[in-house]
């Protein structure tokens, strides 16, 4: 079975995520415990009670997510569940950088803490929003964009997720004017999304520069597992200078139009999505609608899938 395995962003936080894998699998308590341990916040606490206020802060959604997959995840290697590509959406590629052993589990859980608190910290002061636009083909977007950007205002397309969706992010007021010509360009539906920062754009170069500096003290290590890059939708490779395209990653637009087309050209077989969610299988099932999905992200669809495969 050529498997791959995907890993959400953020977005996809829901309290209580997590909780009744934490409480039936010794497995996926150390995971939490030592994630709480290496970052020195109560990740469960915010897991699992929130509140919602608390878990939406992006230093405290990043590292909250990327446990909870990795949880999940323990609990398939246990019962020698392997894919042998991995991929994630933002914070998700990191998931699949930890899955692969490119990142150790240590490392993994310092950057992201820290990536999520320059993300939610290091920005301008101006008023940003993002809005996923469904049913338009992005280089419609990127023209209607450019057109609020010459009017003097910042908006830029942030997250090519698959053919007929787009995220864009900038200024709050762009956003607004963008979700009307969106619409009568021939959007489906422009929904605007629970992130406020303007992720994924120039805006962010302060965090990227502080985060570099953290990137320093990182070693990497060869994969053991394909890992598709959200910087252009290509594998990394031995040469790549992995400390710029992570820090590159918090500036440049995510490409996970271009992850599926390579995952779709490799014959991947089954796809599944490992944490709170169904974004990223949604996305799979836009381009390829009889492709195998599954989203893991509780104790029955664990065991649903567990039993299926009949491998627990």
């Amino acid at each position: 079975m050529k498997r791959a395995f995907l890993f959400p962003g953020q977005g996809a936080q829901v309290v209580g995520m997590g909780k009744d894998i934490y409480e039936k699998y010794e497995e996926a308590r150390k995971i939490y415990d030592e994630a709480s341990k290496i970052s020195g916040i109560d990740v469960k606490k915010i897991c699992f009670e929130g509140p919602e206020e608390e878990l939406n802060k992006t230093e405290n959604t990043q590292i909250a997510i990327l446990t909870t997959s990795l949880a999940i995840l323990e609990i398939l290697k246990t019962k020698n569940i392997n894919a042998q590509i991995a991929t994630g959406l933002s914070l998700g590629e990191y998931g699949a950088l930890i899955y692969s052993g490119i990142i150790s589990f240590e490392d993994g859980i310092k950057l992201i803490q820290k990536r999520g608190y320059y993300m939610g910290n290091l920005l301008p002061d101006e008023e940003y929003s993002m809005a996923a636009v469904i049913g338009l083909d992005s280089s419609k977007i990127e023209e209607i964009c450019k057109q609020i950007e010459n009017e003097g205002k910042f908006i830029v397309p942030a997250n090519y997720n698959c053919s007929v969706q787009t995220a864009i992010s900038g200024e709050s007021s762009a956003i607004d004017e963008a979700i009307e010509k969106l619409k009568e360009a021939g959007a489906k539906r422009v929904i605007k999304l629970k992130t406020s920062g303007p992720f994924h754009t120039c805006k962010l170069e302060k965090a990227k520069e502080a985060y570099k500096k953290e990137l320093e003290n990182v070693t990497f290590n060869k994969g053991t597992v394909k890992v598709i890059k959200n910087l252009d939708g290509t594998y990394y490779q031995e040469n790549d200078d992995i400390k710029e395209i992570l820090a590159k990653h918090i500036v440049s637009p995510v490409r996970f139009d271009k992850a599926i087309k390579l995952m779709q050209k490799e014959e991947i077989e089954e796809y599944v999505e490992i944490g709170p969610g169904k974004t990223l299988t949604g996305f799979i099932k836009k381009e390829a609608r009889e492709a195998k999905t599954y989203n893991i992200s509780n104790v029955e669809t664990l065991e649903q899938y567990l039993e299926e495969h009949n491998e627990n």
